[in-house]
């Protein structure tokens, strides 16, 4: 979905840097690991290091820190003589530990992934997901032209695996307040509206979508009709656009 900046590979990070940067982030989590326990119990997940630290010690290498980052966290449900499954950490401690691979590498999507790919499926843990849904929300916010396709993935897990339309239509409201960058497909800042058309409020999509229609912020003649027809298919006679401004 779309343009999502692509991670460095390591072979492109000059070695002294990579492996300083290895050393130093993998020192600080088995400090942490240390401080907290056995390492196989899904409540040892520890504390991530410090956002400030990692970035002092990487060397300038913000994208490897936070690539090893996410590595560490997402390999801590297999851990020697164990296998975790998901739900079983502590999504406060997942929430720190993609919060500070975040904030040493702002630029990348990987942790975003992990989110909603990783930790938004429990599907055995509603709750859980939910949770990692309003995580995705407020990270979404702090970045929305280049966030959006995560908070997208949401609404949509929001409608069909959550059962909870109001919850996917309160996400698709954000991405068509937030998500205008030129790079956002129209669809994203249209989802609302047939989201709303779904729970049965064929008003309120048909005023949206004929102001939508009649702004003259849809200026792809094929987008155009597309939207007109489904217009019409909401109970629309006439003109295309029949709501005025």
């Amino acid at each position: 979905m779309g343009s999502i900046r692509a991670e460095r590979p390591w072979r492109s990070v000059p070695a002294g840097t990579a492996a300083f940067t290895a050393l130093c982030v993998a020192a600080l989590i088995a400090l942490r690991a240390a401080e907290t326990g056995s390492a196989a119990d899904a409540r040892g997940l520890p504390p991530p290091p410090d956002s400030d630290v990692v970035t002092v010690l990487s060397g300038g290498d913000t994208a490897g820190a936070g690539y090893a980052l996410t590595l560490y966290l997402q390999a801590f449900d297999n851990q020697p003589g164990v296998s975790l499954p998901f739900a079983s950490l502590d999504y406060g401690r997942v929430e720190a530990w993609l919060s500070t691979a975040l904030a040493v590498d702002p630029a990348s999507q990987y942790p975003m992934l992990m989110a909603t790919h990783l930790y938004g499926q429990v599907l055995t843990r509603p709750d859980k997901q939910r949770r990692m849904a309003e995580y995705v929300y407020a990270r979404f916010l702090e970045d929305p032209d280049r966030r959006w396709p995560w908070l997208a993935h949401m609404a949509i897990m929001a409608k069909h695996r959550l059962g909870d339309p109001r919850l996917a239509i309160r996400y698709a409201d954000a991405l068509r307040d937030h998500a205008n960058g030129a790079s956002v497909p129209a669809w994203v800042r249209q989802m609302h509206i047939f989201l709303r058309e779904d729970v049965g409020e064929i008003d309120s999509a048909r005023a949206l979508l004929g102001g939508l229609l009649d702004s003259g912020a849809v200026t792809d003649p094929q987008e155009f009709a597309f939207l007109s027809q489904r217009l019409k298919a909401m109970g629309s006679v006439g003109n295309s656009s029949p709501v005025t401004k």
